[in-house]
């Protein structure tokens, strides 16, 4: 900010430029402006720059020398800058003092040196002075400046600012006076204003925010939010084609703004604040206009009203940000168990005011602006100081004596000339009045229900959760939540629902008794022997929907359906599922596999894909927050890929997204069934980590076959490694030094991942690169190996070209059978021999080339530890392998095992599954070379069973 040609006064030229930061250049720029008290055209740049070098020496003194500060409190210096400030010499002069002010105090660092600046109250005189905001450059300065002092605030501070006597506390007022400022960097730094303001534990301070702008400042806040959900509620009614997404989002973002906003309030803990605050967010805005939507869809009436996607949307975002007991269980308790009596003034038949209640319980525009609200609290203000001045702090109760006998002297002297004034103070009062007396009915509403839930058998919470009760209990806002997952059409308002559910089962603050009631459990429920039937049939449809070929089920409301279920029949002894609910479960899992099958082809894109989505589902899973984030879910679900919504939030569009969709609903349901069953996964996924070779292993190469060859990387870097071709994998291996015979991995990649071409101009050579696993289906592919290779000689070139190539479509055929295993389908047996090229599977055994003997790498959990060296079959040759094969005889699809025990039968298994069995002559793959590197690929599909295609 100072960085800058110092061409300011007096610091052009010989000694004076060198000690611009003392105290004698000081008193030099005190001289210029006692020169310059009136500001003109001639002198404005001049005063501008004396007061950025009054600034600089301040903050260097603050850090240097005390005795600066001395001298600007002697000389009252601040003076001058109010008296600049006041003669209106335009914007530049204004902008400039503003900034200069602003840097001033954030650099201030010794409390001393902020208690010099902030007194004689020249601070607040800056801040209440009628500024020009309609300039944007104005406004920006300002508002950081207030910023910037809010945040120096604290128990010490806090007097320089709130003067307890007149009432006044001019920082908080005039900051939120732009609360709804058109510019959003504005309304943000009023948030971070009052919130600093709040964290400052001076009871004083806090009950003047309470009675004098609390009412005004939430009920205000309270409709500017309202308000904006009406526009965002016209903008999702209007945009039936995805033409205004960018305006959605904007206005998705500012509500979660102030979500988050009002649970920072919340969590800061000040108690009759957060009464105030909970009081209007339930009574007029949540209850009046999102619940009430809920049930109440006839846009005429008196009422404004917003539609069932969006009312289903907020609430979630609400029950997902905001944890505040008082007001999430109030909310709770109406959409579980309340009717709509709650939205009459028939519960207060024994409280006089009952057209007040029903007109708070609405979502209302407040009478008062803001700042004509605060401007009356503060004429009320000054009067009460000039009758009974309060000297010393007074208890809660006394302030409410005196504020009575105060009213009281009000009224009397109204009688005569003051009409107005009461008839503003005693609509002020009220409001005040309904809000004790709404507090005291919600009080003894809510220790009705708890007696009558104490006396509530098991069997009745069962019955009363599965709806078989209805006459005698009606809900018609939980009704609507079941209602809604009946998802035959489209799953439009199912997801909102799935979302609402999970994000009250997953609030902290709400108390899982009143989640029982409906036998929803809380994420850490205690042990129970029953669950929700009506739900869990709800959830089993949504499935049963999925698994169909024309479902309209999107993956997101698939998987939270599937995460809610898990929760639902769940218990700390295991599971409660019913039978019958099982077999409909495992019937959607059948549909599923039947929905797979119409997809699966032989040929290599599927393989991909089944790997690229078991990838994706276990890297990302489902966020319920950043899915509740996302405006796009609130438009009629689409299944075009043009507006750019993901996958998982949209239909299908194609051949390609319909295969994912498949396969994604495949592993869901799949996975939820082994969950339910208390099953281990076995199949899944197809390569395992633990089961490949990494860097750094060390392996037997005895009687192996490698390749030397001389390895150029893509900077121009050579190495000599030689060649070994595993049964999914290559390696790139140098001798070990401490043992013949044997070699340390430096590279190992996939075969199913290269892509292995001839170099132009040089026989002995091969360009080899190997692609890292993509994390999406849409991100591009990253090379981990980019490299030529270099032979001794042509023959040698030709056989590792060879080697690979087979070892690749080997390896990849290899899984297809699993995924055919998978499905149910009738499997090829295939025996094509990569590692020997036409030998035995006697004499492949014998030359399968690697096993471990040093594991020092791996952790002691490793359940490769534990096994002798000789069952890692995967690296085993001669045998170890005939010996696991001998004694395990194992099907040549079978999986390997997670566990320690069996993991080198599932090892056994691969190397089974590619040397003991023969395939048919025209089943064999043939790869073909030629000057482009073509390759021909062998397809599994009985349609390409005489050959194959060239690629």
């Amino acid at each position: 900010m100072f960085g800058r040609s110092r061409s300011w006064v007096g610091g052009g030229h010989g000694k004076a430029a060198r000690s611009i930061h003392s105290l004698d250049h000081l008193k030099y720029m005190y001289h210029v402006l006692t020169k310059n008290t009136t500001v003109t055209d001639h002198n404005r740049n001049l005063l501008v720059e004396t007061i950025r070098s009054i600034t600089e020496i301040l903050i260097w003194g603050d850090q240097n020398d005390s005795s600066v500060f001395d001298f600007f409190l002697e000389k009252n210096m601040f003076v001058f800058f109010l008296n600049i400030l006041r003669q209106k010499s335009g914007r530049y002069v204004c902008v400039q003092l503003l900034q200069t002010l602003n840097i001033l105090f954030e650099n201030i660092s010794h409390e001393t040196s902020l208690y010099y600046l902030l007194s004689n109250n020249y601070v607040n005189s800056i801040i209440v002075h009628k500024f020009d905001f309609s300039d944007e450059e104005i406004m920006a300065y300002y508002i950081s400046f207030l910023k910037t002092l809010s945040l120096k605030l604290n128990n010490h501070t806090v007097h320089f600012f709130y003067n307890e006597h007149t009432n006044d506390f001019a920082l908080y007022t005039e900051a939120i006076k732009f609360f709804n400022h058109p510019e959003s960097m504005v309304r943000i730094a009023v948030r971070t204003i009052t919130l600093n303001v709040y964290k400052v534990d001076n009871q004083p301070m806090l009950h003047y925010i309470r009675d004098k702008t609390a009412v005004p400042y939430f009920s205000n806040l309270v409709w500017f939010i309202g308000s904006h959900v009406i526009e965002l509620d016209n903008c999702v009614q209007t945009d039936e084609e995805h033409r205004n997404r960018g305006k959605l989002s904007d206005l998705v973002a500012e509500h979660l703004d102030h979500l988050h906003y009002l649970n920072d309030i919340l969590i800061i803990n000040c108690e009759f604040l957060n009464d105030v605050l909970t009081d209007h967010l339930l009574n007029r805005l949540f209850l009046p206009l999102y619940v009430y939507s809920l049930v109440n869809q006839d846009k005429g009436g008196e009422r404004p009203k917003i539609s069932l996607q969006v009312s289903l949307y907020l609430l979630s975002q609400v029950f997902l940000i905001i944890h505040y007991a008082p007001l999430v269980n109030s909310l709770a308790e109406v959409i579980l168990n309340g009717d709509l009596s709650v939205f009459s003034s028939k519960v207060e038949q024994d409280v006089q005011e009952n057209s007040a209640k029903s007109s708070i319980r609405c979502f209302i525009k407040p009478t008062e602006t803001l700042e004509r609200s605060l401007e009356i609290n503060k004429q009320k203000g000054k009067k009460k100081v000039l009758k009974r001045p309060n000297y010393k702090n007074i208890g809660e109760e006394d302030e409410e004596e005196r504020g009575s006998e105060d009213n009281q002297d009000d009224l009397d002297k109204a009688k005569g000339t003051e009409a107005s004034s009461k008839g503003i103070r005693t609509c002020s009062e009220n409001e005040e009045i309904e809000m004790v007396i709404m507090e005291r009915c919600k009080l003894s509403e809510l220790s009705i229900s708890a007696v009558t839930e104490q006396n509530t058998t098991d069997e009745e919470k069962s019955a009363a959760a599965s709806g078989s009760e209805i006459t005698n209990w009606n809900r018609p806002f939980l009704d609507m939540v079941y209602n809604a997952l009946d998802c035959a059409e489209d799953d439009y308002y199912a997801l909102f629902v799935l979302c609402l559910l999970y994000a009250m089962s997953h609030n902290k603050g709400i108390d899982p008794v009143k989640l029982e009631r409906i036998q929803l459990p809380a994420q850490h429920a205690e042990e129970r022997n029953s669950y929700n039937h009506v739900l869990a049939e709800g959830l089993i449809r949504i499935m049963n929907y999925a698994a169909q070929p024309d479902g309209k089920i999107r993956l997101a409301t698939l998987e939270l359906g599937c995460l809610l279920l898990k929760q639902l029949v769940f218990s700390k002894n295991g599971s409660l599922i019913k039978d019958i609910h099982l077999a409909c479960l495992e019937g959607a899992r059948e549909e599923s596999v039947h929905l797979l099958r119409r997809f699966y082809k032989g040929e290599e894109i599927f393989l991909d894909m089944f790997e690229d989505e078991y990838r994706s589902m276990t890297i990302k899973p489902m966020n319920v927050e950043y899915l509740m984030m996302d405006a796009s879910i609130l438009l009629p679900p689409t299944g075009t890929p043009l507006t750019g919504i993901d996958f998982v939030k949209r239909l299908p569009c194609g051949d390609v997204e319909r295969t994912r969709r498949a396969i994604r609903v495949f592993f869901m349901l799949r996975s939820l069934s082994l969950h339910l069953r208390n099953e281990p996964e076995t199949q899944l996924p197809l390569t395992r980590e633990e089961d490949l070779i990494k860097t750094d292993d060390v392996l037997d190469l005895n009687n192996s076959d490698l390749i030397a060859c001389t390895v150029i990387t893509k900077d121009g870097g050579q190495v000599q490694r030689f060649l070994a071709v595993d049964i999914y994998q290559m390696s790139l291996v140098e001798p070990d030094v401490a043992r013949l015979g044997w070699g340390v991995v430096k590279f190992a990649g996939l075969l199913q991942d290269m892509q292995v071409t001839g170099v132009e101009d040089d026989s002995r050579g091969l360009n080899i690169i190997i692609h890292k696993p993509a994390s999406s289906p849409h991100s591009k592919p990253f090379p981990i190996l980019q490299a030529t290779f270099i032979f001794s000689d042509h023959i040698r070139c030709i056989i590792a070209k060879q080697r690979l190539a087979k070892g690749r479509i080997q390896a990849r055929r290899m899984k297809m059978q699993r995924i055919a295993a998978l499905l149910d389908l009738p499997v090829q047996p295939s025996t094509e021999v990569v590692m020997g090229f036409g030998h035995s599977s006697a004499t492949t055994a014998q030359h399968l080339p690697f096993r471990f003997y040093d594991q020092s790498r791996r952790g002691s959990s490793d359940p490769t530890v534990q096994r002798s060296v000789f069952a890692s079959v995967d690296k085993v040759p001669g045998f170890a392998v005939a010996q696991c094969i001998n004694q395990h005889n194992p099907s040549p699809l079978s999986s390997p095992s997670p566990s320690s025990g069996s993991g080198s039968t599932g090892r056994c298994d691969s190397v089974t599954a590619s040397s003991t069995s023969t395939p048919s002559t025209a089943q064999s793959p043939s790869v073909r070379s030629g000057r482009k590197g073509r390759r021909r690929v062998f397809s599994l599909s009985e349609a390409d069973s005489h050959g194959g295609h060239w690629v």
